[in-house]
Protein backbone atom coordinates (compact mmCIF):
# COMPACT_ATOMS: atom_id res chain seq x y z
CA UNK A 1 0.00 0.00 0.00
CA UNK A 2 1.04 3.42 -0.65
CA UNK A 3 2.14 5.93 2.29
CA UNK A 4 -1.55 7.52 2.52
CA UNK A 5 -3.24 3.99 2.10
CA UNK A 6 -3.73 2.18 5.94
CA UNK A 7 -5.53 -0.75 7.24
CA UNK A 8 -8.16 0.22 9.45
CA UNK A 9 -7.58 0.10 13.38
CA UNK A 10 -11.11 -1.51 14.17
CA UNK A 11 -11.93 1.75 16.05
CA UNK A 12 -11.74 5.87 15.74
CA UNK A 13 -8.48 6.13 12.83
CA UNK A 14 -6.97 8.95 14.70
CA UNK A 15 -5.09 10.14 10.97
CA UNK A 16 -8.69 10.44 9.63
CA UNK A 17 -10.22 12.55 12.34
CA UNK A 18 -6.93 14.66 12.10
CA UNK A 19 -7.59 15.24 8.71
CA UNK A 20 -11.29 15.76 9.04
CA UNK A 21 -11.46 17.80 11.67
CA UNK A 22 -8.70 20.61 9.91
CA UNK A 23 -9.83 22.54 7.14
CA UNK A 24 -10.36 20.81 3.86
CA UNK A 25 -10.08 17.12 4.40
CA UNK A 26 -11.01 14.50 1.99
CA UNK A 27 -10.60 10.77 2.90
CA UNK A 28 -11.83 7.52 1.57
CA UNK A 29 -13.70 5.41 3.91
CA UNK A 30 -15.13 2.04 4.01
CA UNK A 31 -18.72 1.02 4.94
CA UNK A 32 -21.44 -1.69 4.82
CA UNK A 33 -21.71 -0.97 1.06
CA UNK A 34 -18.27 -0.16 -0.22
CA UNK A 35 -16.28 2.98 -0.05
CA UNK A 36 -17.13 6.42 0.07
CA UNK A 37 -14.79 10.13 -0.21
CA UNK A 38 -15.69 11.76 3.65
CA UNK A 39 -15.19 15.12 3.72
CA UNK A 40 -16.66 17.62 6.74
CA UNK A 41 -16.75 21.16 5.37
CA UNK A 42 -17.17 23.52 1.78
CA UNK A 43 -13.29 22.98 0.95
CA UNK A 44 -13.38 19.38 1.20
CA UNK A 45 -16.99 19.08 -0.55
CA UNK A 46 -15.77 21.12 -3.18
CA UNK A 47 -12.03 18.81 -3.76
CA UNK A 48 -15.13 16.40 -3.76
CA UNK A 49 -16.82 17.63 -6.58
CA UNK A 50 -13.75 18.10 -8.75
CA UNK A 51 -12.44 14.61 -7.70
CA UNK A 52 -15.60 12.86 -8.72
CA UNK A 53 -16.23 15.21 -11.44
CA UNK A 54 -20.02 14.89 -10.36
CA UNK A 55 -23.00 17.37 -11.13
CA UNK A 56 -23.81 19.24 -8.29
CA UNK A 57 -27.83 19.39 -8.24
CA UNK A 58 -28.05 16.51 -6.12
CA UNK A 59 -28.73 16.66 -2.04
CA UNK A 60 -25.78 16.07 -0.16
CA UNK A 61 -25.44 12.91 1.90
CA UNK A 62 -24.85 13.79 5.22
CA UNK A 63 -23.64 10.74 7.74
CA UNK A 64 -25.16 11.26 11.25
CA UNK A 65 -22.96 9.34 13.73
CA UNK A 66 -26.25 9.40 16.20
CA UNK A 67 -30.06 9.95 16.38
CA UNK A 68 -28.92 13.38 18.12
CA UNK A 69 -27.05 14.64 15.55
CA UNK A 70 -29.86 13.48 13.15
CA UNK A 71 -32.70 15.32 14.90
CA UNK A 72 -30.94 18.45 15.52
CA UNK A 73 -30.14 19.24 11.84
CA UNK A 74 -33.14 17.14 10.19
CA UNK A 75 -36.89 18.51 10.26
CA UNK A 76 -38.61 15.84 11.04
CA UNK A 77 -42.54 14.37 12.58
CA UNK A 78 -42.86 11.91 15.35
CA UNK A 79 -43.71 9.43 12.57
CA UNK A 80 -40.41 9.69 10.63
CA UNK A 81 -38.05 9.86 14.02
CA UNK A 82 -39.77 6.87 14.39
CA UNK A 83 -39.01 5.12 11.78
CA UNK A 84 -35.74 5.90 12.06
CA UNK A 85 -34.75 4.64 15.67
CA UNK A 86 -36.61 1.48 14.46
CA UNK A 87 -33.65 1.10 12.13
CA UNK A 88 -31.34 3.08 14.64
CA UNK A 89 -31.89 0.23 17.02
CA UNK A 90 -32.03 -3.10 14.18
CA UNK A 91 -28.34 -1.43 12.98
CA UNK A 92 -30.11 -0.77 9.40
CA UNK A 93 -28.58 1.55 6.94
CA UNK A 94 -30.88 3.99 6.15
CA UNK A 95 -30.80 7.24 4.25
CA UNK A 96 -33.91 9.89 3.84
CA UNK A 97 -34.00 12.84 1.93
CA UNK A 98 -35.16 15.76 4.56
CA UNK A 99 -35.24 19.25 4.84
CA UNK A 100 -32.96 21.07 7.22
CA UNK A 101 -34.31 22.74 10.63
CA UNK A 102 -33.94 26.40 9.65
CA UNK A 103 -31.74 26.90 13.01
CA UNK A 104 -29.16 24.36 12.04
CA UNK A 105 -29.16 26.24 8.69
CA UNK A 106 -28.57 29.57 10.26
CA UNK A 107 -25.58 28.09 12.09
CA UNK A 108 -23.77 27.35 9.08
CA UNK A 109 -21.47 29.43 7.76
CA UNK A 110 -21.96 32.14 4.94
CA UNK A 111 -18.73 30.56 2.64
CA UNK A 112 -20.74 28.71 -0.20
CA UNK A 113 -21.20 25.38 2.30
CA UNK A 114 -24.89 25.61 2.17
CA UNK A 115 -25.22 25.20 -1.51
CA UNK A 116 -22.89 22.17 -1.66
CA UNK A 117 -24.51 20.40 0.96
CA UNK A 118 -27.78 20.31 -0.25
CA UNK A 119 -29.85 21.25 -3.78
CA UNK A 120 -32.01 23.79 -4.24
CA UNK A 121 -35.09 22.63 -1.74
CA UNK A 122 -32.95 22.94 1.11
CA UNK A 123 -32.68 19.25 1.34
CA UNK A 124 -30.02 16.55 2.02
CA UNK A 125 -29.78 12.63 2.35
CA UNK A 126 -29.49 11.97 6.02
CA UNK A 127 -27.77 8.84 6.72
CA UNK A 128 -27.32 6.08 9.31
CA UNK A 129 -25.76 2.96 10.26
CA UNK A 130 -23.61 2.73 7.45
CA UNK A 131 -21.02 1.06 9.11
CA UNK A 132 -18.68 1.12 12.34
CA UNK A 133 -15.39 3.04 10.31
CA UNK A 134 -17.27 6.06 9.01
CA UNK A 135 -19.78 5.96 12.13
CA UNK A 136 -17.49 6.50 14.56
CA UNK A 137 -15.77 9.18 12.70
CA UNK A 138 -18.82 11.27 12.00
CA UNK A 139 -19.81 10.66 15.61
CA UNK A 140 -16.61 12.47 17.24
CA UNK A 141 -16.37 15.12 14.65
CA UNK A 142 -19.88 15.94 15.75
CA UNK A 143 -19.45 15.64 19.22
CA UNK A 144 -16.16 17.03 19.46
CA UNK A 145 -15.44 19.66 16.74
CA UNK A 146 -19.28 20.18 15.40
CA UNK A 147 -18.08 18.91 12.20
CA UNK A 148 -20.28 17.77 9.84
CA UNK A 149 -19.23 14.62 7.70
CA UNK A 150 -20.44 14.86 3.95
CA UNK A 151 -20.17 11.54 2.05
CA UNK A 152 -20.55 10.79 -1.74
CA UNK A 153 -19.11 6.81 -3.05
CA UNK A 154 -15.45 6.83 -3.98
CA UNK A 155 -15.32 6.00 -7.40
CA UNK A 156 -16.00 7.37 -11.02
CA UNK A 157 -19.17 9.04 -11.46
CA UNK A 158 -21.36 5.63 -12.66
CA UNK A 159 -18.94 3.17 -12.05
CA UNK A 160 -19.00 1.11 -8.94
CA UNK A 161 -16.06 -0.01 -6.70
CA UNK A 162 -17.35 -3.48 -6.10
CA UNK A 163 -16.70 -2.84 -2.36
CA UNK A 164 -12.45 -2.83 -2.93
CA UNK A 165 -10.48 -0.44 -2.22
CA UNK A 166 -8.76 -1.06 -5.20
CA UNK A 167 -11.91 0.01 -7.24
CA UNK A 168 -11.58 3.90 -6.51
CA UNK A 169 -10.07 4.95 -9.32
CA UNK A 170 -6.88 6.44 -9.94
CA UNK A 171 -8.28 10.06 -10.21
CA UNK A 172 -9.68 9.90 -6.40
CA UNK A 173 -7.00 7.64 -5.09
CA UNK A 174 -4.09 10.61 -6.03
CA UNK A 175 -7.26 13.24 -4.51
CA UNK A 176 -7.33 11.87 -1.16
CA UNK A 177 -5.83 13.07 1.69
CA UNK A 178 -5.76 9.23 3.46
CA UNK A 179 -7.62 5.99 2.36
CA UNK A 180 -8.35 3.88 5.02
CA UNK A 181 -8.64 -0.14 3.56
CA UNK A 182 -11.11 -2.47 5.19
CA UNK A 183 -11.85 -5.01 1.92
CA UNK A 184 -12.60 -7.74 5.02
CA UNK A 185 -15.03 -5.59 7.01
CA UNK A 186 -17.59 -4.44 3.82
CA UNK A 187 -16.92 -8.37 2.32
CA UNK A 188 -18.42 -9.30 6.26
CA UNK A 189 -21.61 -7.09 5.83
CA UNK A 190 -23.67 -9.20 2.76
CA UNK A 191 -21.62 -12.78 3.27
CA UNK A 192 -21.97 -15.13 1.32
CA UNK A 193 -22.43 -12.18 -1.73
CA UNK A 194 -19.84 -11.86 -4.70
CA UNK A 195 -18.11 -8.67 -5.44
CA UNK A 196 -20.94 -8.92 -8.42
CA UNK A 197 -23.69 -9.58 -6.70
CA UNK A 198 -23.49 -7.84 -3.56
CA UNK A 199 -25.21 -4.12 -3.24
CA UNK A 200 -23.40 -1.39 -3.16
CA UNK A 201 -25.39 1.29 -2.31
CA UNK A 202 -28.11 2.29 0.80
CA UNK A 203 -31.86 2.34 0.38
CA UNK A 204 -32.90 6.03 0.23
CA UNK A 205 -36.21 7.12 0.88
CA UNK A 206 -37.82 10.26 0.10
CA UNK A 207 -40.04 12.66 2.87
CA UNK A 208 -40.58 15.19 1.22
CA UNK A 209 -42.70 16.48 -1.67
CA UNK A 210 -41.92 18.34 -5.04
CA UNK A 211 -41.12 21.62 -2.69
CA UNK A 212 -38.76 19.88 -0.56
CA UNK A 213 -41.59 20.12 2.64
CA UNK A 214 -42.19 16.83 4.67
CA UNK A 215 -44.98 14.63 3.98
CA UNK A 216 -47.51 15.03 6.68
CA UNK A 217 -48.15 12.68 9.29
CA UNK A 218 -50.58 9.95 8.46
CA UNK A 219 -51.80 9.07 12.02
CA UNK A 220 -53.09 5.81 10.63
CA UNK A 221 -55.03 7.17 8.09
CA UNK A 222 -55.50 5.86 4.52
CA UNK A 223 -54.78 7.76 1.16
CA UNK A 224 -52.33 9.96 2.80
CA UNK A 225 -50.64 12.14 0.09
CA UNK A 226 -47.78 12.93 -0.72
CA UNK A 227 -46.69 10.04 1.31
CA UNK A 228 -42.79 8.57 1.61
CA UNK A 229 -41.26 7.04 -1.47
CA UNK A 230 -38.44 4.37 -1.73
CA UNK A 231 -36.28 6.36 -4.43
CA UNK A 232 -33.40 4.06 -4.32
CA UNK A 233 -33.38 0.33 -3.18
CA UNK A 234 -30.33 -1.02 -1.73
CA UNK A 235 -29.10 -2.67 1.25
CA UNK A 236 -31.51 -4.39 3.32
CA UNK A 237 -34.36 -2.83 1.44
CA UNK A 238 -37.08 -6.01 2.49
CA UNK A 239 -36.24 -4.87 6.02
CA UNK A 240 -37.14 -1.41 5.50
CA UNK A 241 -40.10 -2.10 2.69
CA UNK A 242 -41.20 -4.30 5.91
CA UNK A 243 -40.75 -1.01 8.42
CA UNK A 244 -42.60 0.80 5.67
CA UNK A 245 -45.29 -0.91 5.42
CA UNK A 246 -45.70 -1.45 9.30
CA UNK A 247 -44.86 2.54 9.64
CA UNK A 248 -46.71 4.27 7.13
CA UNK A 249 -50.51 2.85 5.47
CA UNK A 250 -49.46 4.88 2.15
CA UNK A 251 -45.90 4.74 0.51
CA UNK A 252 -44.74 4.67 -2.99
CA UNK A 253 -41.83 2.49 -4.57
CA UNK A 254 -40.13 4.66 -7.09
CA UNK A 255 -36.76 3.04 -7.81
CA UNK A 256 -34.50 5.29 -9.76
CA UNK A 257 -36.85 8.65 -9.25
CA UNK A 258 -33.83 10.38 -7.42
CA UNK A 259 -34.06 14.02 -7.59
Amino acid sequence: MSNKKINWNGAVQPEALEILSAEGGMIVCPTKVGYIIMTSDKQGLERKFEAKQRNRNKPGVVLCGSMEQLTSLAQLNPEIEAFYRAHWDADILLGCILPWKKEAIDRLPDDGLKELMMDGRRTSCFVIKFGKPGEMLAAELWDKHRKFAFASSANPSGKGNRGLVEGIGERIESRADLIISANDYVASIQAGKSAESRYEQGVMVSMVDSEGKLVPEQQGQRKVTPCPVLIRKGLDVDKIMGRLAESFNSWDYRHGDYY
